[in-house]
């Protein structure tokens, strides 16, 4: 059902904020900005980099990510030769914090700090995953049912060992939401120069704790953060033809086209012309 219309890059299923993707996908589309997600693999598995921390994942476990980051990927077909296909739930904090208000009991978490992780999926998840799932073939059911398979998909992260992640999204007081707000600015203004007194300002916290719970949430450096965003958004617009690499270094903020090409060769492997040349390639056997 799924692998018939799934393609090698983000496809929407109809569901709301439920998208699907699979196969073979070009490298410059896995290093992203990814959105807040609970994301399933079906079948194949995942490599997903953020900052220094690499985590692994397949159809045992699912993947939570609570606030915008910049990664890096690869994907890779069953051990059967099954490709990889996979279903993602974009997080909205409105469902997340109505749901959090209708539960009788808050359940304590364990956990804190990361704005990703992997964990094992449970039965209860799956099950739940699959009913939403369902809907792609009855779309006549969507309006009604998928809200309620929503907040059970939801509901079932809650319970687990993420849960309090979810719990981070819908809490305004919480350093994971704080952080978000920073992380929001710079995702923003990433061209501009940034100052970290001001940044911990918006976040009301101290330089000293901004820079600790920034670095926890995210695995980068304030710094670090602004320079992959920049460094993303450039490879998107070299890719997409919309100027070459001087002109579009100068328009994500850098000052140096010597910097930006030795800093997008760090990132990706290879410097912004041959990056370029390597990904016209794969799109055209894509």
């Amino acid at each position: 059902m799924l692998a018939a219309r799934a393609e090698n890059r983000r496809t929407e299923t109809g569901i709301p904020r439920v998208a699907m993707v699979q196969g073979e996908i070009p490298e410059h589309l896995l290093a992203a900005v990814y959105e807040p997600m609970v994301n399933l693999i079906l079948t194949g598995s995942k490599t997903m980099t953020v900052g220094d921390r690499t985590f692994h994942y397949d159809p045992a476990t699912y993947f939570v990510m609570s606030v915008g980051l910049p990664a890096v990927g690869s994907v890779h077909p069953a051990a059967t030769g099954e490709p990889y296909l996979a279903v993602s739930l974009t997080l909205d904090p409105t469902i997340v914090g109505a749901l959090i208000r209708d539960l009788p009991v808050q359940v304590c978490s364990t956990l804190f700090g990361s704005g990703f992780s992997v964990a094992p999926v449970s039965d209860e998840l799956l099950d739940a995953w699959i009913r939403m799932l369902r809907l792609i073939e009855r779309p006549d059911e969507i309006a009604v049912l998928a809200p309620a398979y929503e907040r059970e998909i939801l509901f079932r992260v809650l319970q687990g060992p993420l849960g309090w992640m979810l719990r981070d999204i819908a809490s305004p007081d919480t350093a994971l939401s704080r952080i978000g707000v920073a992380i929001d600015w710079i995702r923003r203004n990433f061209s501009e120069p940034i100052r970290v007194e001001a940044l911990a300002g918006m976040a009301a916290l101290s330089v000293s704790a901004f820079h600790r719970h920034f670095k926890a949430v995210t695995a980068l450096s304030p710094l670090q953060y602004q320079k992959r965003i920049r460094l993303l958004h450039a490879r998107s617009q070299l890719i997409s033809g919309q100027g070459s690499a001087t002109s579009i270094a100068f328009s994500v903020g850098y000052e140096s086209p010597n910097q930006f090409s030795r800093e997008y060769a760090r990132l990706f492997g290879l410097p912004p012309s041959r990056d370029l040349a390597k990904a016209t390639l794969a799109l055209r056997g894509a």
